[in-house]
């Protein structure tokens, strides 16, 4: 998009001068010289300029804003014709006279404070609109759901393509275009893990764009005065009343931007940690402190001790949740080998059934 508003620009400049250059050399006096021609070319660019100063400047506005301005806009004209309507009927009706410097004034000051008090109205009042004009629709602000941003962190976490599988991000994430320079950056880098880590990210967004529910949209905006690209995920965020899903919200707290909310992925899966009982798949890494533990760890770096995974380093084996224990540092989930829990409960099957089939003593008998 920045390239197609860059040959946009480019296109107005050159169209600008041109006309310009050929008004000059038809009207100014002298015809088709270079003196003109200088001078069409001249105000041309510096037209352009102009234009283009002036989408800089407005370049945060959106659709909805500009609609409310235009129909304020109108609702004021309209106001204006109106005031001066009836100010004309009632000098009409007196034989009154008033002087023509007096009559511009008196529209310029009506039209303006029509124009003012209708934009200042409307968009105080686009809140309460629900109305639907041929391109322009007005809807209640507080019943809207927000847009999520994602940061390049929350991209090191595979978790996030099971919560975007689930429906419950779709038609709301947002990526912005910026956030591929750093990991394009990052696969530049020397240092190998964290060429690993941008190579990790990228991976991660080709797999949320294949979800073909998601419908993951792209944001064009950037910020080319800001270098901190923390200060501007936020500053995007606040442009777009949208909210950002990050996995290292630490990056971000030092910055405070009204109205955005940071989401913490952590704080996700602590919502919907495992309960006991629960299942989970476990990639045993090492020993652990105990006889037979085995651990492994999640996605997002928790923990997880298992008992009896001392016999499966390397390997990935189903663990039955026992307990979780929060600490200083995060969280550790504590498991029994899924092959373990069956041969307890084998075990304790069997000495069911051989407490069942011995013949029970009758302890009152003579």
């Amino acid at each position: 998009m920045n390239i197609s508003i860059s040959f946009i620009r480019a296109f107005f400049t050159a169209l600008c001068i041109l006309l310009a250059t050929s008004y000059s050399a038809m009207a100014v006096n002298g015809g088709l010289t270079v003196a003109n021609v200088a001078i069409g070319m001249t105000g041309g660019a510096a037209f352009s300029l102009l234009l283009i100063g002036a989408d800089v400047l407005f370049k945060k506005w959106n659709l909805y804003s500009f609609n409310t301005v235009f129909l304020g806009l109108i609702c004021g004209y309209l106001m204006g014709e109106a005031v001066m309507l009836t100010f004309n009927a009632v000098f009409n009706i007196n034989a009154l006279t008033i002087t023509n410097t007096a009559m511009v004034l008196t529209n310029i000051a009506v039209f303006l404070s029509c124009a003012y008090f209708g934009v200042v109205l409307a968009v105080r009042a686009s809140e309460e609109l629900s109305i639907t004009i041929p391109f322009i629709k007005f809807k209640n602000t507080s019943s809207k759901k927000k847009d999520i941003l994602i940061d390049w962190t929350i991209l090191q976490d595979a978790r996030i393509i099971e919560l975007a599988s689930s429906g419950l991000l779709d038609d709301a994430l947002i990526a912005p275009r910026f956030m591929f320079k750093e990991l394009y950056a990052m696969l530049d880098d020397s240092d190998e893990t964290i060429k690993n880590k941008g190579r990790r990210c990228l991976e991660t967004f080709k797999k949320l764009e294949s979800l073909p529910t998601l419908n993951l949209r792209y944001s064009d905006i950037d910020f080319l005065d800001i270098a901190d690209h923390n200060l501007k995920l936020l500053q995007l965020a606040g442009s777009l009343d949208a909210n950002i899903l990050t996995a290292d919200p630490t990056r971000l707290q030092q910055y405070a931007v009204e109205d955005v909310r940071i989401i913490h992925m952590h704080l996700l899966s602590n919502a919907i940690k495992p309960v006991s009982g629960e299942q989970l798949m476990i990639k045993v890494q090492r020993y652990g402190k105990e006889p037979r533990q085995g651990v492994g760890y999640l996605d997002d770096g928790t923990m997880v001790v298992v008992n009896g995974g001392a016999e499966y380093i390397g390997d990935t084996i189903k663990a039955v949740v026992l307990s979780i224990k929060h600490t200083a540092s995060g969280r550790m989930i504590f498991c029994n080998a899924a092959e373990e829990s069956s041969e307890v409960d084998s075990v304790l099957s069997h000495v069911a059934i051989d407490l069942e089939q011995q013949p029970q003593k009758n302890y009152f008998s003579v």
